[in-house]
């Protein structure tokens, strides 16, 4: 899909005059030089200049939040910044045997080939059944790098005999975070390229709900939800499976 004006009559969740909120597609890059067509550049030949405030990756589909007015472009990237902003994906695995909850906290780096890593062995990954959780003691976490603390938490939603459907809240944002923690642990994204070089479908992760504060709105909160496409349910065998509610997903 090419065409801005097909993608944005077929993708715009949410807009006002200010933000725009879109369903973008897996497969198109919201910026950046590396890519030959994305999702800016595209606006921006047509005659429409937008700036994200956050990124999604390429092959990630699902809510994307664009500034129209350069002014307000600053107050959204800080709402991001600054945490205050509710994300969560859908994630499915091609595995099972997650709980029903879990916390992921294991510090990010940066390896060889500029590629997103725990900081740390592997096998210093620890997995505590009392409160389901993965972390990385502090003494066995890389010294000699830069580290970035990072935390994800996750909902199951539905699975079968081979899969597990979750809703994944990026508490912190790093770079390939949801991708590299449920890796990490043994639970890869099915289709994830970063760990599955033999992957030739889509990566299953989608960003489904953003939650932010609209500054030139007297503060109002905007919930945004992206519904997944049939290509994100294709790999479940029951197809489509009810969402969880807001609340639920905070443990509300």
């Amino acid at each position: 899909m090419s065409d801005w004006a097909q993608i944005r009559a077929g993708t715009a969740l949410y807009e006002d005059e200010a933000a725009l909120v879109l369903n973008k597609p897996a497969g198109l890059a919201v910026m950046g030089e590396r890519h030959d067509t994305d999702l800016v550049r595209l606006a921006e030949e047509a005659g429409e200049k937008l700036y994200p405030a956050h990124r999604i990756d390429k092959v990630t589909s699902g809510a994307l939040l664009l500034a129209k007015d350069l002014r307000l472009h600053g107050d959204l990237t800080r709402q991001f910044n600054r945490r205050t902003v509710d994300k969560v994906y859908l994630a499915i695995t091609a595995t099972t045997g997650l709980p029903g909850r879990g916390t992921i906290e294991l510090p990010l780096s940066v390896g060889r080939k500029n590629r997103v890593r725990v900081a740390a062995n592997r096998a210093a990954i620890a997995y505590d059944p009392a409160d389901s959780r993965w972390s990385v003691p502090a003494d066995q976490q890389f010294e000699e790098i830069r580290t970035y603390p990072s935390v994800s938490t996750f909902l199951t939603v539905a699975g079968d005999e081979g899969h597990t459907l979750l809703a994944v809240s990026p508490v912190s944002g790093r770079r390939h975070q949801i991708r590299v923690h449920l890796a990490w642990i043994g639970h890869p994204i099915e289709g994830d390229p970063l760990f599955d070089k033999s992957a030739t479908g889509r990566t299953l992760l989608h960003s489904w709900r953003l939650g932010f504060d609209a500054a030139w709105a007297a503060g109002r909160r905007i919930e945004v939800e992206a519904p997944p496409g049939p290509d994100f349910w294709a790999a479940l065998p029951a197809g489509e499976v009810p969402l969880p509610g807001w609340d639920a997903i905070h443990g509300n």
